[in-house]
């Protein structure tokens, strides 16, 4: 199985002004499979913690899901990608792309949108 090799080390990207653009740099920023799923289980426990959130209406929930949501994709962004959070940079536009992100790869479709950004995608077999 090839692995796939970190790009080197980046700094945050400069401001970019509009969505549109922002969108494929934000996919290129997670080009590792390692890093998306870290992401997908960060989004994921966040999800539930805001569910625990709104039945308990306890803020503990709250809390709990920034340290869930940004923990792990954070400590991806350092070990696999080598390269900064888009959140420092556009923190509503992230928080934006990761959920779209993480919908695109519930319904199957994340993998054209990475294609179109210009990340190159693996393919299971058989799949």
């Amino acid at each position: 199985m090839a692995r796939e090799s970190a790009p080197p080390h980046r700094k945050p990207a400069a401001r970019i002004d509009e969505y549109a653009r922002f969108w494929p740099h934000y996919l290129r920023a997670h080009g590792r499979a390692q890093t998306r799923y870290w992401h997908f289980l960060g989004t994921a426990a966040a999800i539930v913690c805001l569910a625990g959130l709104v039945a308990t209406r306890s803020l503990w929930f709250l809390g709990a899901a920034v340290l869930a949501g940004y923990g792990p994709a954070w400590i991806a962004h350092a070990v696999y990608e080598k390269n900064w959070p888009a959140t420092f940079a556009h923190p509503l536009w992230s928080l934006a792309s990761d959920a779209r992100m993480f919908g695109l790869w519930l319904i199957g479709r994340l993998g054209s949108e990475l294609t179109r950004a210009g990340v190159p995608v693996r393919r299971r077999r058989g799949g």
